[in-house]
C-alpha cells in the first residue's frame, strides 16, 4: 500500500509500505542492467573462450625508478591496444608488509578520482625501510620480512603483481588478464586502427578483422554516453571509465568479508559451473526495503574488502574504490579462488594484505583505516527503539513500564515523527512540548536518548538549517553544477548537505551546540546525552534512480556522485561524531548510529543491519552479516531485534532477543505498521524470559566492554568466526552461526529456527567446555566434534572454553551508569591442565580521560604451583605494568599509574564470588595468600583433567575480600 503524507499543503507519496514482505527488485539493477558491469563481464567470458587471450598492459622497463629508499617504484604502463593512451604504475610496500599498488591513467582527457583512499585511510602509510627492488628483463621483485619470506614480483608483459610467501603465490593482480581501465575519450574518436596481437589464435584474428579491440572492448559501444533505469536517464558527460581487474587466491579456498550482503560469511559463488548466485555481488549503498535474506544485491553500506582463507595462511586485500562495483567469485579448484572486480570509475589502488594469520590482517588493516572507536559502556546496553515513540509522554510510559517490570535499558529512541514536518532538530511541539525535560526525566536514571538525524533537509524558508547551508553553499547540486539538487524522502521537497565540501564541517559541528551561539541557529532544545543516530544516508532519494542521488549529480570539487557514491554515507557520521565530542567541556564519547558506511567508519560508531523482517531467516542472515562487517571492520554492529517489519510470533521474539544479546549493538526496533513488542507487553512465561536476557546481557556488560577495549587496540573483531580463532581446523571454516566473543573464551549458538530443544554445537579441539548456565562439561576432540546442547526456548547454548576466566557483574540495575560500583563475579573454568586466564579492562566508560592513563586493566590467571601439584593459585595482577608496549585505543601508556584517579575512585569495588569450574577433588583449604581461611561451597562433577562428560565440580568461594584494582592470590589445597 501507499502511505499519504500530507506536507506544506501538498498531498506527498513519500513512502511505500508494502502489504506483503517482498523487496522490489524492479527498483535496483542487475550486472545485465549496468552497462559497465554487462562490459566487464563479457570481457571475463571472452578471456575464458579465447585460448591465446592475454592482457594488452606492459610495463615499459624503460621508464621504471626505483625510489631512492628502495621502498617503492614507478613505471609506464602502456595498452597495445592504445599506444597513444599513457598509465602510471606505483607499486610500494609498507613497513608492516602490506603492499599497495596503484595504476591511474596520465594526461587523459579528464582526471579520474582517486581521493577514496584519503577518506579511507587514517594516515599516509609508512613505508618500509628494509627493501631491495632487484630489476630484471621480465620483472621487478623485492624479497622482504624477517626471513625473507615474503616476495613481491611485477611481471612487465603482460604486466601481473603477485604476493608470494616462501615461494608460494598468495594474491595475484592481473593473473587472467581481465585489467581494462577504460580511458577518457570524446564520443565522436574512434577506436584506433591496428593489426591482431601476435599469437592470438585463428578465431581471434578472425574477430579482430571484422572489428578492432572488439576481441577485448567488444564489438559494440554498449552503455559508454548514456543509460537509462526505471524511468531515469543517466547523461554519462564523461563517457566510458570503467576499472575492471581480477584478482586471484591460488592457493586460498574461502574468501569473506566485502560487506554489505545477506549472505554467509563464506563467500558463495557467482560464476563457474554451478554458481549459488548468478549476479556477482553489489556494493552500491542502497535503501532496500525488505531486503531478501539471501541475496548479492547491495545493501547499506559498501566495504571493499576481502580476507582469503587457507589453513596455513591467511590474506586479505583492501580495494579502495568509491565508485559503484560489482564482484564475481569462483573456486576453480576446492583449495582455490578467483574473483573479478569490476567498477563505474576510479583509480586502481589495491592494498594486499600478507597476513599470515588473521588476526595480523587485522592489524594490518587497522593500521590502515583505523581501529573500532572505544564507545561509551552504556551504549553497549539494551536500546529500546520504534518507528515513532509518538509523544514526551509515550517516552515517559515506556521508561515507567521497564522500571514497573524490572526490565534494564539504557537507551530510548526518537524516529523521524519528533520532527514538525520532518525538519530535524526542530521539535514537534504539538506531541514534544517539552522535549529537554523530557530527555532530563530519562537521564535521572542513567539514561540516555538517541534521536534521528537525516542528511535530506527539506527546502522551506522557514527551517534555519536548509536556510544556512543554501546560503553557504554547501549542498549537492544537480548535474549542471549550478543549482542545489532537489529530490524527494521525508521532509517532501529535499536538498542534501554535500559533506565533501570543508565549509560544511565546522557549521555542522555548531548545530549541535546546546547553549546559544548568538545569531547563529544551534539545537538549545537538547542536552548532552542525547546521541544521534544518521539514517538515509546512502543517499536514501523517494524518487532517484534506485532509490538514490543520481550519478550525474555534482559534489565539491566537481566529482559526480558516481564517484563518491559509496563514500558519501560514512561522511555524515564522521562530522556527527566530532559534533557531538564538541558540544561538551570536558568532551564525552559521541554515540553515532548509521545506516550507510565505507572502510574506515568503524572509527565514529555503531551500524545496524537496516529493514530487516520479523522472520526466522532474517534472523540467520543478520549473524552472517554482523560476523561479515566484523571482519571488515565495522565490529560494533547489530540487527534490529525482532525484525523491522512485521509481528513475531512469542517463541521468535524471544530467540530474537537471545540473538540481540550476544551483538555488540543491541537495539529493539519496530515498524510503525507493526503491534507494540516492547519486552513487558509480551505474556507469561515470555515475559519473564526476555527480563533474563536482558539481566543477562547486563550482567555480561565487563566482557562486552573488555572485547572492545581489545578491539580498539588491535583491530581484532568483538565478535569473532570460527576461522579467526582456530585458522587451522578446515572443518569450521564455513561455520557462520556459532561464534566466540572477543578473548574472553564464550562460544555462543543462538538458535534461529522454531521449535528447537536441542541443538549441535561444534568443538574444534582436545578440550573441556562448560555449559555457561548448568556447569555440564563437553569434551572436544582433535578432529572437531559435534556435541548436543540443550536449547528449550528459556535456553541460550552459551559455553565457555576451558582455561577462560569470565567477569560478571550480577546485581540487576535499572540501567548500566548504576553498576559502576557494583561488585564482581569471577568465573574461572580449568582447561584440561588445571589452567585459566582472563582480562578485565576498565574505565569510567564515558570521557576520554582513558587516553590520559585513567584505567583499571587486570589479568586473573589460575594455575597449578607445579605440574603434579595439589595446589591451585588465583591471581589478580595489573596488567599494564606486565606489558610496557601497551596502548588504549591506540594511545601508549608509557606514563600509566596504577593508582591513577580512575583506579582511586573504583578502589573499593570487590569481588563477591568466584566460581571455580572442573577441580579434581573437594579442596582441603581455600584462603587468601597471607590471610585467613575463606567461607567456600564445593559440589562434587567431572573433572576438567578427566575424560568423562558430566556436570563439572563447582567451587563456589563466597565473598573472598579481595579488590578489583588490587594484587592478591587466592591458595586452593586440594
Amino acid at each position: 500500500m501507499v502511505r499519504a503524507v500530507t506536507l506544506s499543503g501538498a498531498l506527498l507519496l513519500l513512502l511505500y509500505v508494502p502489504s506483503t514482505f517482498a523487496v522490489k527488485t524492479q527498483d535496483f539493477k542487475t550486472c545485465a542492467q549496468a552497462g559497465f558491469c554487462r562490459r566487464g563481464r563479457a570481457l571475463a567470458s571472452r578471456a575464458q573462450e579465447t585460448a591465446s587471450w592475454k592482457s594488452p598492459y606492459s610495463v615499459d622497463s624503460s621508464s621504471l625508478a626505483v625510489a631512492s629508499d628502495q621502498a617503492s617504484f614507478t613505471a609506464g604502463v602502456k595498452s597495445s591496444l592504445y599506444p597513444d593512451i599513457k598509465f602510471s604504475l606505483d607499486v610500494r610496500i609498507h613497513d608492516d608488509g602490506v603492499v599497495r599498488v596503484r595504476m591511474d591513467e596520465v594526461d587523459g582527457l579528464r582526471k579520474r578520482y582517486d581521493e577514496a583512499a584519503s577518506w579511507a585511510l587514517i594516515a599516509e602509510p609508512k613505508l618500509s625501510r628494509d627493501i631491495s627492488w632487484t630489476v630484471g628483463k621480465k620483472d621487478v621483485r623485492a624479497l622482504y620480512g624477517a626471513k625473507k619470506e615474503s616476495e613481491v614480483v611485477v611481471n612487465f608483459e603482460p604486466l601481473r603483481v603477485a604476493l608470494l610467501r616462501n615461494g608460494k603465490e598468495q594474491v595475484v593482480l592481473n593473473g587472467r588478464g581481465l585489467l581494462h581501465m577504460e580511458h577518457f575519450r570524446t564520443k565522436e574518436s574512434s577506436r584506433p586502427e591496428g593489426t591482431p596481437e601476435e599469437g592470438l589464435d585463428e578465431e581471434a584474428q578472425a574477430v579482430m578483422k571484422v572489428r578492432p579491440m572488439a576481441w577485448f572492448e567488444g564489438e559494440t559501444e554498449d552503455g559508454y554516453w548514456e543509460e537509462s533505469f526505471g524511468g531515469n536517464t543517466d547523461s554519462k558527460p564523461k563517457g566510458p571509465e570503467s576499472l575492471s581487474i581480477d584478482i586471484e587466491f591460488p592457493n586460498h579456498g574461502h574468501v569473506y568479508g566485502i560487506p554489505q550482503h545477506a549472505t554467509r560469511l563464506d563467500l558463495p559463488t557467482t560464476t563457474g559451473e554451478n554458481p549459488t548466485y548468478s549476479d556477482p555481488y553489489r556494493l552500491w549503498n542502497s535503501d532496500v526495503f525488505e531486503y531478501m535474506a539471501s541475496s548479492t544485491m547491495s545493501l547499506y553500506g559498501s566495504i571493499p574488502v576481502m580476507h582469503a582463507h587457507a589453513a596455513d595462511s591467511t590474506v586479505a586485500i583492501f580495494n579502495a574504490v568509491a565508485s559503484e562495483t560489482w564482484i564475481d567469485v569462483d573456486h576453480p579448484t576446492p583449495k582455490s579462488t578467483n574473483t573479478h572486480w569490476i567498477s563505474e570509475s576510479g583509480i586502481l589502488d589495491v592494498f594486499i594484505m600478507p597476513g599470515p594469520t588473521p588476526d595480523d590482517i587485522f592489524g594490518q588493516y587497522a593500521r590502515l583505516t583505523g581501529t573500532p572507536a572505544l564507545p561509551a559502556q552504556w551504549s553497549l546496553g539494551y536500546h529500546q527503539c520504534r518507528w515513532n515513540y509518538i509523544s514526551s509522554d509515550d517516552v515517559r510510559s515506556v521508561q515507567k513500564r521497564f522500571d514497573e517490570h524490572d526490565m534494564p535499558v539504557d537507551v530510548f529512541w526518537l524516529d523521524i515523527e519528533y520532527a514538525e514536518e520532518h525538519k530535524y532538530f526542530i521539535w514537534d511541539k504539538k506531541n514534544f512540548p517539552d522535549p529537554v525535560d523530557m530527555m532530563h526525566d530519562v537521564e535521572a536514571l542513567g539514561r540516555k536518548m538517541v534521536v534521528i538525524i537525516d542528511p535530506h533537509l527539506k527546502r522551506t524558508s522557514n527551517y534555519p538549517v536548509y536556510q544556512e547551508a543554501s546560503e553557504l553553499g554547501v549542498l549537492v547540486k544537480g548535474k549542471s553544477g549550478d543549482s542545489e539538487y532537489e529530490g524527494w524522502c521525508w521532509s517532501g521537497s529535499s536538498s542534501w548537505i554535500d559533506f565533501f565540501n570543508p565549509n560544511s564541517w565546522e557549521w555542522w559541528k555548531r548545530l549541535f551546540k546546546t547553549t546559544s551561539q548568538g545569531n547563529k541557529w544551534s539545537w538549545t532544545e537538547s542536552t548532552d546525552n542525547t546521541y544521534i543516530w544518521n539514517d538515509m544516508n546512502e543517499p536514501s532519494v523517494f524518487n532517484g534512480p534506485e532509490i538514490s542521488m543520481p550519478r550525474d549529480n555534482i559534489h565539491y570539487g566537481g566529482w559526480e556522485h558516481r564517484d563518491v557514491h559509496n563514500i558519501n554515507g560514512m561522511l555524515l557520521p564522521n562530522i556527527t561524531s566530532q559534533a557531538l565530542i564538541a558540544r561538551s567541556d570536558p568532551p564525552k564519547r559521541p554515540f553515532v548510529l548509521t545506516r550507510s558506511f565505507y572502510a574506515g567508519s568503524q572509527r565514529f560508531g555503531a551500524m545496524w543491519t537496516g529493514d530487516n523482517l520479523g522472520t526466522w531467516d532474517h534472523m540467520a542472515a543478520g549473524i552472517y552479516m554482523v560476523l561479515a562487517n566484523g571482519i571488515a571492520g565495522m565490529t560494533f554492529a547489530g540487527s534490529d531485534v525482532g525484525g523491522f517489519f512485521g509481528n513475531p510470533e512469542p517463541e521468535m521474539l524471544v530467540r530474537w532477543y537471545q540473538v540481540g544479546a550476544f551483538n555488540p549493538f543491541f537495539r529493539a526496533h519496530a515498524h510503525l505498521d507493526t503491534k507494540r513488542r516492547e519486552p513487558y507487553l509480551i505474556d507469561e512465561p515470555y515475559r519473564g524470559m526476555l527480563r533474563d536476557i536482558l539481566r543477562l546481557r547486563y550482567t555480561m556488560l565487563p566482557v562486552w566492554y573488555t572485547a572492545f577495549h581489545e578491539a580498539s587496540v588491535t583491530g581484532i573483531p568483538v565478535l569473532r568466526p570460527h576461522y579467526v580463532v582456530f585458522p587451522r581446523d578446515e572443518a569450521g571454516f564455513t561455520l557462520d552461526d556459532q561464534y566466540f566473543i572477543g578473548g574472553s573464551g564464550l562460544l555462543v549458538k543462538p538458535v534461529v529456527h522454531k521449535d528447537v530443544t536441542e541443538i549441535e554445537v561444534y568443538l574444534p579441539e582436545d578440550q573441556v567446555y562448560y555449559n555457561y548456565f548448568s556447569h555440564h562439561a563437553y569434551r572436544g576432540s582433535a578432529k572437531g566434534k559435534q556435541v548436543i546442547v540443550p536449547a528449550a526456548i528459556h535456553e541460550i547454548p552459551l559455553l565457555i572454553r576451558g582455561g577462560s576466566i569470565i567477569p560478571t557483574r550480577e546485581r540487576p540495575r535499572r540501567s548500566s551508569p548504576l553498576m559502576k560500583r557494583d561488585p564482581f563475579t569471577l568465573r574461572v573454568a580449568l582447561d584440561k591442565t588445571g589452567y585459566a586466564r582472563g582480562e578485565l579492562y576498565l574505565d569510567d566508560g564515558e570521557t576520554f580521560s582513558h587516553l590520559e592513563g585513567n584505567i583499571v586493566w587486570r589479568e586473573f590467571v589460575a594455575e597449578k604451583t607445579a605440574k603434579k601439584s595439589k595446589t591451585i593459585k588465583i591471581s589478580s595482577s595489573d596488567l599494564v605494568s606486565k606489558n610496557p608496549d601497551a596502548a588504549v585505543d591506540g594511545v601508549s601508556l608509557t606514563k600509566y599509574d596504577p593508582l591513577n584517579a580512575f583506579a582511586k575512585s573504583v578502589e573499593g569495588v570487590r569481588v563477591e564470588k568466584i566460581v571455580l569450574l572442573g577441580l579434581t577433588s573437594k579442596p582441603v583449604g581455600v584462603k587468601v595468600e597471607g590471610g585467613d581461611d575463606l567461607v567456600s561451597e564445593f559440589v562434587s562433577g567431572v573433572a576438567a583433567e578427566g575424560k568423562k562428560e558430566g556436570e563439572a565440580s563447582v567451587l563456589i568461594i563466597k565473598d573472598p575480600g579481595v579488590f578489583v584494582t588490587k594484587d592478591w592470590t587466592i591458595v586452593i589445597q586440594l
